[in-house]
């Protein structure tokens, strides 16, 4: 059986693939578009070319799909089945061709309904896209989150905690997970037809993100990276706003989203940028890691598994092992909204299964490389630009010698990544032992100049060089959680090291890599380091790159030297023009 999941968001739209319960594809919208953190319009409601890319990777056609798993989010108003008035009015934007994407839960409050399929127009949508035989599904926005953390960690019984800025109504959602039985402890669609209060520490993120002068869910982790330059001045007066009740849930004293933001900018005027970063940092730290333990507690476990996009705060994921009873901690890899159509499959063949099922065929992720390969396309693709010259011989031992002489090598492999880091498929690598070479990268980049680089580290060294251990070394194979450098290695690969100490490490394995391993060997041998800065493979302000010409335009405009492929090694000809 053939599961189609989709987001369709005003942002981070994404869709995937299932065959049953293995993941066939994943795919964001904005690698496809080239627009960061692209969603649905009114041109388009469906994310449709990571559909067709997800359909393309596994070689089957829409009218093979057997379920559209979907969250409630933004649909064309030609969507609905409705009636009344509604119907009128429905029917005079098909005659005057105007387009409205309404979000499905706006809807389902509007008509007092729980069940999107009551108002939802199957026939339609079928017949619009040419899912000829699929049932529609939907599922919830925060469950959706949760139930993919949850399934592909190590944990039987676990805390399952999401918190974004807002999805279905609610901000925050916390379960119980036992051998694959879930029990809402808050959070579920009890909130869908409540009034959404001003609680959401992930909007307050974004405010002061926009505060500050950077773009609103798209520059958090620009906060994250400036707050270890500065000291939490305005902490106190931010957190005697929120309030962690005695059943985890927060709660906030602002009237309405307005006053937030406002009282978000007030803060932000009177401090540095470094200060009201680190403010709003540590008040995000206490009260999750507050909350988290209250609930830990309530439950009677040690594991947390976590997602939602305010766990792409890696800082924040340090403070929840290591200032809570939590013992372990998962956080999916993609556990911003592109993760939710993942989430919204396992929850169907949660419901389609039943509980002791589903837990049976529950795994681990051994990557999550889920977009397409061009490794077949590359040579030809490289051909196109006359001064790209390309060497097959020894390719990885002259990326070392590169490495170790300074130079920027970019690794193109495999299939696309899915999710928010570079894992080394699409990574731009680096020696780790001159700080210098993250200005010349930065700058080479269009990057900000407070922005850490990560460290790829071989399995074999990780808690030699980094404090890991069996509570977060899961989460570290992709990049989702800092850690402190121990300090004998602080100088010797000072490029990965942020100011604070801390780094945040991704365990690369032979059998996930065998490139990016291989690399990391060599530089090894040559160098006694284990340890190499990666990068995201991207201009600043695009998404991450994905097809053979992206990469080799930014080989040409000089953005890195060289580009490795399993069989080549290609840099631009001596003496070539810019």
């Amino acid at each position: 059986m053939y599961l189609l999941g989709i987001h369709n968001s005003a942002h981070d739209a994404a869709a995937c693939l299932f065959r049953d319960y293995q993941l066939l594809a994943a795919v964001s919208l904005e690698r496809l578009t080239r627009k960061k953190g692209a969603g649905v319009c009114a041109e388009q409601e469906l994310p449709i070319p990571a559909i067709d890319e997800c359909l393309a990777v596994a070689g089957i056609r829409r009218a093979d799909v057997d379920v559209v798993c979907s969250t409630r989010d933004h649909f064309e108003f030609q969507s609905y089945a409705l009636r009344g008035r509604l119907r009128l009015k429905q029917q005079a934007f098909r005659l005057l061709r105007q387009k409205r994407l309404p979000r499905m839960t706006y809807m389902m409050q509007k008509l007092g309904v729980s069940d999107a399929l009551d108002i939802f127009d199957t026939d339609s949508f079928r017949a619009r896209y040419g899912f000829d035989k699929a049932d529609i599904y939907f599922a919830n926005h925060h469950f959706a989150h949760g139930i993919a953390a949850y399934f592909y960690s190590p944990f039987d019984d676990s805390l399952v905690y999401t918190a974004d800025a807002c999805g279905d109504n609610v901000a925050y959602s916390a379960r119980a997970a036992r051998q694959g039985v879930f029990e809402g402890l808050f959070g579920g669609d009890e909130s869908l037809h409540a009034l959404f209060p001003a609680h959401s520490l992930g909007n307050l993120y974004g405010f002061f993100t926009q505060a500050l002068g950077f773009t609103m869910d798209r520059h958090e982790g620009k906060l994250t990276g400036l707050s270890a330059f500065g000291e939490a001045k305005a902490a106190e007066d931010i957190k005697r706003h929120f309030r962690v009740e005695e059943n985890g849930e927060i709660s906030a004293d602002f009237p309405s989203h307005d006053a937030m933001r406002d009282f978000a900018f007030d803060v932000a005027l009177r401090l540095s940028r470094e200060d009201a970063a680190a403010s709003v940092q540590l008040v995000l730290e206490e009260l999750v890691c507050e909350a988290v333990e209250k609930l830990l507690r309530i439950t009677g476990t040690r594991s947390v598994a976590v997602a939602g996009g305010i766990f792409a705060n890696v800082r924040l994921n340090r403070a929840l092992i290591e200032t809570t009873r939590a013992e372990r901690i998962f956080i999916f890899p993609a556990m911003g909204d592109e993760g939710l159509p993942v989430g919204a499959c396992l929850i169907y063949l949660h419901q389609r299964d039943g509980a002791s099922a589903w837990q049976r065929r529950r795994h681990l992720l051994d990557d999550v490389y889920t977009g397409r390969s061009y490794d077949d396309k590359f040579a030809a693709s490289s051909a196109i630009y006359p001064q790209v010259v390309r060497d097959g011989g020894d390719n990885i031992g002259k990326a070392v010698d590169a490495l170790v002489a300074g130079k920027v090598v970019a690794i193109y492999t495999g299939r696309m990544e899915y999710g928010p880091r570079a894992l080394g498929n699409r990574s731009i690598l680096a020696s780790p032992v001159a700080r210098e070479i993250n200005d010349s990268i930065n700058k080479r980049l269009d990057r900000s100049e407070f922005m850490p680089f990560a460290p790829a580290v071989l399995e074999d060294h990780a808690a030699k060089v980094f404090d890991l251990h069996a509570g977060n070394s899961y989460a570290a194979r992709f990049m989702t959680i800092t850690c402190a450098v121990h300090p004998s290695w602080r100088e010797r690969i000072a490029a990965v090291v942020h100011v604070d100490g801390s780094a945040r490490p991704q365990i690369v394995r032979e059998r996930d890599n065998p490139l990016y391993f291989r690399v990391l060997s060599r530089f090894h041998e040559r160098t006694g380091l284990p340890v190499l800065v990666n990068t995201s493979f991207n201009v600043h302000e695009e998404p991450i790159i994905d097809t053979p010409d992206q990469a080799l335009r930014a080989l040409v405009d000089r953005r890195v030297d060289y580009i490795l492929t399993p069989d080549s090694l290609y840099a631009i000809e001596p003496g070539a023009a810019a």
